[in-house]
Parts: structure tokens; sequence; C-alpha cells
């Protein structure tokens, strides 16, 4: 109640017949539903099915999978969210950056290094997993456990591959319109290089490619 009271918004009885509509009320609609069941069920309910409906399209079981492994390796409240078999799977999903690493290798590492760093106060009080990365290089612990310093680094680096890869899939959406649905491979290929890497692109002087375009031998007169 004390955010209306804070707002000066006017509430109504919860448990009195909901009015449809905003007419005055002598020809307003008098539904047979309260208005607690209105705004719990048909407004709280129907949005709370919304936001779940476009998380689910969003992030589906690998993704939300991923989101919870990368969630145990917060130092919040002395690592109390850490968990092994988690963590685990979470290397099995990145199968190509622990080639040769066997499971009882990670799980000991994982066990090891939760003692260690829930003793340490210098482990205390970190803000997320950028600053356990920081802290861990800072007390060259990233060697003892380089298998945890591993996750790390693909936890932190998972918003910006995510992002990347949306970049770049709206990139094509732009490049390949439907005037364009029928161009090669290849060609789509390169104008995309120079589409998404406009930074890099825009550090080179037009000399440079109008001299690169010159020396083609297919070239039949001068720029």
């Amino acid at each position: 109640m004390e955010i209306f009271n804070k707002h000066d918004i006017d509430v109504p009885d919860l448990d009195a017949a909901y009015v449809q509509g905003k007419k005055p009320r002598r020809h307003a609609i008098t539904s047979s539903v309260s208005n607690l069941h209105h705004y719990k069920h048909d407004c709280l309910c129907s949005f709370l099915d919304l936001q779940l409906h476009e998380l689910n399209a969003r992030f589906d079981e690998e993704n939300t999978e991923l989101l919870q492994c990368v969630s145990c390796l917060s130092p919040s409240s002395s690592f109390e969210s850490f968990d092994v078999k988690k963590l685990l799977r979470m290397v099995e999903l990145y199968p190509n950056d622990f080639v040769d690493v066997p499971e009882v290798a990670v799980r000991h590492q994982l066990q090891n290094y939760v003692r260690n760093v829930r003793c340490d106060p210098k482990f205390a009080n970190l803000n997320g997993l950028s600053d356990l990365c920081a802290k861990l290089v800072e007390t060259k612990k990233c060697n003892t456990f380089d298998i945890v310093y591993k996750l790390l680094k693909l936890a932190l680096v998972l918003p910006v591959a995510t992002a990347s890869v949306e970049r770049v899939f709206s990139a094509m959406k732009f490049v390949k319109s439907h005037l364009c649905n029928k161009m090669g491979d290849q060609w789509l290929n390169d104008r995309l290089v120079t589409f998404i890497e406009r930074d890099v692109l825009g550090t080179i002087n037009n000399d440079v490619i109008l001299a690169h375009f010159q020396e083609i031998d297919t070239r039949r007169f001068s720029l």
C-alpha cells in the first residue's frame, strides 16, 4: 500500500465487482468477477505468461542450462551458489576447450577451489565474476586453479559473444534483403565483412583501396 500512497493512486475495493470500461458509472457494465480476480488473473497473470513466452522463445533449454551453470561461479554470499555438478556440466558444454581433461581432475580442482576461496578473506565481498577473475589473477591462483579460471573466462566472454552473433545475423538480414536473395554465398560473405567490421574498414585509407583495385588484372581503366 505504501507505493499507492506515495504516488496518490486510488486503491479500488478488491472485493467489489469489476466495472468494465471508462464510461460514466451509470452506463458502465458491471462484471461478474471481482476487482481482485481481474487485476490478478486477467492483468498480472496474462502479463507474466507473455513474459515467460518471450523468455522461452529467446532462451532454449540448452541456453537456460548454460546460464544456470554460469550462475554457480558467482562469489556472492561466500560462494553460496557454487555447485560442482552444474560446473561439470558446463565443462561438457565446451568440449573443445577442455580436451583431454578427465572429469576426476575437474571435480577435484573444483572442490579444492571452493574450499580455498571460502577461507581466503581476499575473496570476500567481491562484486560479480569480473572482480573474481581479477582477484584470481592478482593472487596468482589462476595458475593453481586453471580449469576454474578458464570457466570464468568463458562465462565473461559469453555476453559479448552472444551480442556479436546477434549483430552478425542482424547485418545479414540488412545486407541480404528481399531484393538480393539470389546473391552467391561468397559474394555475400565478402560484403558482410566490410559491413560488420566497419570500424576496421574506417582505418583503411581510400588510396590503399583504389591502389588494390587498380592492380586487379581485369581492370580496364584507371580509377
